[in-house]
């Protein structure tokens, strides 16, 4: 896919998505920072209903390590790796108070000492709270980014950085919510719907397999 190319893809992302959001229920940056913790290897969705009650219950720093890890655990035993998930959400939000006065730091690297986040949470808060240009890659835009020739690359983060450098900077933070949904919705993994895919004149690529990544997955 040229450069001109890109724009026009996600031009006709933009045209279908004027106005992208994120499909997680959040309040505020707080709750938007333990939602997406939870979405790793879990769809929003399940996501959204494990959080209802948590979020009544819990939804501040202080609440949540007050509630403490079983009382979480119990919320979200219906979402993968809920264990786990549960130690890092009690513990980030002490690690909040501990550290950043009660509040979900501005900084990428103070976001990813966090407990349970990774670069693409650190990405998706800083874009979606703090409006910043932060390229999130989850499996999604990974898999658009080889399939489509957007941004082919062995690794998340190789085409997180081709993403970067090759889409307009004036689309780039939607453009995070675009390849997100395209993904999602249009061009999935299994059977993905070119022929509903608004930005198929541009696809460089036809249906192949991906890549074999040269490592796992970093956390999220």
């Amino acid at each position: 896919m040229t450069l001109p190319d890109t724009r026009l893809f996600l031009e006709a992302l933009a045209a279908a998505h004027p106005d992208p959001q994120s499909d997680l229920d959040y309040t505020d940056p707080y709750t938007l920072l333990v939602a997406v913790t939870l979405s790793a290897q879990t769809t929003d969705a399940a996501v959204n209903k494990a959080t209802v009650g948590l979020f009544a219950e819990a939804p501040t720093p202080a609440a949540m390590v007050a509630l403490g890890v079983e009382a979480i655990r119990d919320h979200i035993r219906t979402i993968g790796l809920w264990q786990g998930k549960a130690r890092n959400v009690h513990a980030l939000s002490a690690q909040l108070i501990e550290r950043h006065g009660g509040e979900v730091p501005h900084d990428r690297d103070a976001l990813e000492a966090l407990p349970g986040v990774g670069r693409k949470t650190a990405s998706v808060v800083l874009n979606v709270a703090f409006g910043e240009s932060a390229m999130a890659v989850d499996t999604h835009i990974f898999r658009l980014g080889n399939r489509t020739g957007l941004a082919p690359g062995r690794t998340v983060r190789a085409v997180e950085d081709k993403l970067v450098k090759r889409i307009p900077p004036e689309l780039l933070r939607d453009a995070h919510h675009w390849l997100i949904l395209h993904g999602r919705y249009v061009c999935k993994a299994r059977a993905p719907e070119c022929w509903r895919c608004v930005g198929a004149a541009y696809c460089r690529l036809k249906v192949k397999a991906l890549p074999k990544q040269a490592g796992p997955l970093p956390k999220a």
